[in-house]
């Protein structure tokens, strides 16, 4: 059973003992979240946030976001053109950890519905470009994991390994995923530091004269040193904008020029179907194994006749020369949310009917993702500009009603809500 937010915020006063609690409003995603966790006001006027696990599975995770955390000094928040949570205090919940951290406002973007174009799409790039051009040390010192090139290929390799054990992985992708790996100039790259896999609903918008750009950023469990392209993956999911992201990244990329990162962004996207699979193989559990069928068997038929190593890579010109050709200002209209207890909206079905139908996609305009949540304060208090309600960034030209684009919206919120149920809880 889910903690009461009054639960929750007997810890925040265990874990800063000379502050009072003076409001408390829930923030979760519902039953399928892998947290349980409050909104809290403090009576020295300032807003934080707790989070317990909602089960033994979370705790690793919620661990590794402290030490990240802690990892991020003031001199390393510093180097960034976003902010952090910061760790406020920790405490015992019924033999659970809790921790608290400074409330973080802004809105959120799902991959699925970021517009093109400039705004969202470029700031999200270049958050990406700062935060790979930390010092690698920032991870070192806090002994966070470290892996080089050789080891992300080889932790590759042993998963479709593992996948193809299982009898159960398609020919058609074991022979794909193969040639991916067996190509020497796809694993040239140098190592930086990452989030792990980090996606765009990690990053936190606020609009700045009317242009959305990314002032924070909440996942860092992931935090160490590796391949770049594991926060690029996500893009395989974002149809409309994966251009203009990249094209950001690499322009405000202070690093070597790295062609392929984008082609193992999607391998990675990719084996996320293989690892779903091996997940169900290696617990029994029957009904996952279905469901990874049924998803690698879609996203076969999907990509038939497309490679994943391309002769032509982007380069530093070719990205200036997209950012060229934007136009100042999106006309796409999307809904959003504040954060939420969950940090990864990414699901694999919704991946893959994004994959089937990218080109498609690419001729429709963006439709509204229904809110995540909804806070609903526990105690009195007046509204105020930390509502939870959805933020509609304005298309130009468009009349502000539109009863049978309202309607698409809707169904297509519903069926985004029924891919969030398909949601991998890593184990």
């Amino acid at each position: 059973m889910a903690r009461s937010p009054f639960t929750l915020a007997a810890s925040v006063t265990s874990a800063l003992p000379r502050v009072g609690v003076v409001g408390v409003g829930a923030l979760t995603e519902g039953a399928s979240g892998r947290y349980d966790s409050a909104v809290a006001d403090l009576d020295d006027g300032r807003r934080v946030v707790v989070r317990v696990p909602a089960d033994s599975s979370a705790v690793p995770e919620l661990a590794a976001e402290v030490r990240a955390l802690r990892a991020l000094t003031p001199g390393v928040r510093g180097l960034l053109p976003f902010r952090a949570p910061e760790l406020l205090g920790e405490a015992g919940l019924g033999g659970a950890p809790a921790v608290v951290v400074d409330f973080l406002p802004g809105y959120r973007v799902d991959a699925a519905h970021l517009p093109p174009g400039r705004g969202a799409a470029t700031s999200l790039g270049a958050a990406l470009a700062a935060l790979h051009a930390l010092p690698l040390s920032v991870v070192r010192t806090e002994g966070l994991p470290v892996r080089t090139p050789q080891q992300v290929r080889t932790d590759a390799s042993r998963l479709v390994d593992r996948a193809e054990a299982t009898r159960r992985l398609p020919d058609a992708l074991a022979l794909r995923w193969r040639r991916a790996l067996e190509a020497d100039e796809l694993w040239r790259f140098e190592s930086a530091v990452v989030l792990g896999g980090a996606g765009a609903a990690s990053f936190l918008f606020e609009d700045v004269d009317g242009v959305p750009e990314v002032t924070g950023l909440l996942e860092w469990h992931g935090l160490s040193v590796g391949d770049p392209a594991t926060d690029l993956q996500w893009l395989a999911s974002a149809p409309a904008a994966a251009d203009d992201v990249y094209a950001a990244y690499v322009v405000h990329s202070g690093r070597a020029p790295d062609g392929r990162a984008r082609e193992r962004g999607r391998l990675y996207a990719e084996l996320e179907f293989a690892s779903w699979l091996v997940h169900g193989h290696e617990t029994g559990r029957s009904d996952v194994i279905d469901d990874a069928v049924g998803l690698l068997e879609t996203l076969a038929v999907g990509v038939a006749g497309d490679e994943l190593v391309t002769d032509a890579a982007l380069g530093v010109d070719d990205a200036i020369a997209l950012l060229d050709r934007m136009p100042e200002a999106s006309a796409a209209v999307i809904d959003t949310s504040m954060q939420t207890d969950a940090y990864d909206p990414e699901e694999l079905s919704l991946w893959v009917a994004t994959e089937s139908a990218r080109d498609a996609a690419a001729n429709e305009d963006t439709a509204p993702v229904e809110p995540l949540l909804d806070a609903h304060p526990v105690t009195p208090r007046q509204p105020d500009d930390q509502s939870t309600s959805p933020i509609t960034l304005p298309r130009a030209a468009e009349p502000e009603h539109d009863s049978e684009r309202h309607g698409d919206a809707v169904a297509e919120a519903e069926r985004a809500s029924e891919a969030a149920l398909r949601r991998w809880l890593a184990e």
